[in-house]
């Protein structure tokens, strides 16, 4: 199987379902001839001309509204926001429209539009440019939301989600644009909802989101040099969440750690190992633990910025701690 990059994988996916639905098309800042600042969507304006992809005015609002008429009226638009920061600027079109459309018409209106936008620090982009903001829209009911962490689920996932019905926002790690996996050349799609078990584990179940997949799986493999052996599941989406692959994992290992960028105070991390404590509380024998990044603002410093996000060192030295029982004990 060949192995391409992630950004080529999003490209592969967009014009391929672009030639398979005329009604699919593209909108936003720079996507056309720029290719957009990280050159994922380099060559397709070439291909499907201007009228499918559409450079837009710096005009977040403006252009995620006309995303949510054009799904609404029969088209099934990709819009892409530059940096998922600027999810501030969409909330009412996103969250109160394109999310409640379907609810609010009794079932008679679709949004079947897709918001693409990245996440992911360690980028020396500051604190305005380098959020990770998915719990904003994974707390909306009304949207879903896709966080690949690979090529492979970068090009399966957008697939689906251009597919889909409802409306569908996906995040991708900016610093995974040119890591490479490899990736079928035949059609597949990942459906949502599936959890993916990179790593079968006994003693510790380590969930990580896009990167931080990377992250946990680094960490696995240095507990497995210490004789501990940690199941390792990617959810690949947050909405909706596989439950039940995760539920019966820590049922197995009885110890779990949750791993996200996003900021660790009320977010993914919390749902998750909310979930793990209501719905598999007596096979626990430790708390489930969670890693998210530092609630402060991403700093621009090099190295203060590499201290807020999880690494595979802190969390193999975690790890030891709940295997050990220090953490208990502690307690």
């Amino acid at each position: 199987m060949r192995e391409i990059t992630l950004s080529k994988a999003v490209n592969e996916a967009l014009a391929e379902e672009m030639r398979r639905d005329e009604t699919v098309f593209i909108l936003g800042e720079d996507v056309a001839e720029a290719g957009t600042p990280f050159k994922v969507l380099s060559g397709l304006v070439e291909e499907f001309g201007t009228d499918r992809v559409l450079d837009t005015p710096i005009s977040e609002p403006g252009f995620v509204g006309i995303g949510v008429g054009a799904a609404l009226t029969g088209a099934r638009p990709v819009v892409d926001l530059m940096f998922g920061d600027f999810l501030f600027l969409v909330m009412d079109q996103l969250c109160n429209q394109a999310a409640k459309a379907y609810y609010m018409s009794g079932g008679k209106l679709n949004v079947p539009m897709v918001l693409r936008t990245n996440l992911g620090a360690t980028r020396r982009s500051a604190a305005q440019h380098s959020q990770s903001l998915h719990a904003l829209v994974a707390h909306i009911p009304g949207l879903k939301v896709a966080m690949p962490s690979s090529a492979y689920e970068a090009k399966g996932l957008m697939k689906t989600a251009i597919r889909d019905d409802n409306p569908v926002v996906i995040f991708e790690d900016k610093l995974m644009y040119q890591d490479k996996a490899p990736v079928p050349e035949e059609e597949y799609l990942i459906p949502f909802g599936e959890a993916n078990v990179k790593r079968e584990g006994s003693d510790i179940t380590l969930i990580g989101t896009s990167s931080m997949v990377q992250v946990a799986e680094k960490a696995a493999e240095i507990l497995a040099g210490e004789g501990i052996s940690a199941e390792v599941i990617d959810p690949r989406t947050i909405v909706p969440l596989d439950e039940k692959t995760l539920i019966e994992s820590v049922k197995k290992t009885s110890r779990a750690i949750v791993i996200d960028e996003g900021h660790q105070s009320y977010g993914i991390t919390g749902e998750i190992a909310s979930r793990l404590n209501e719905k598999a509380f007596y096979h626990l024998d430790a708390p489930v633990l969670r890693m998210g990044a530092m609630d402060v603002p991403v700093p621009f410093s090099p190295a203060l910025e590499d201290l807020t996000v999880p690494t595979p060192e802190r969390v193999v030295e975690a790890a030891r701690k709940l295997v050990s029982g220090e953490l208990i004990h502690a307690a």
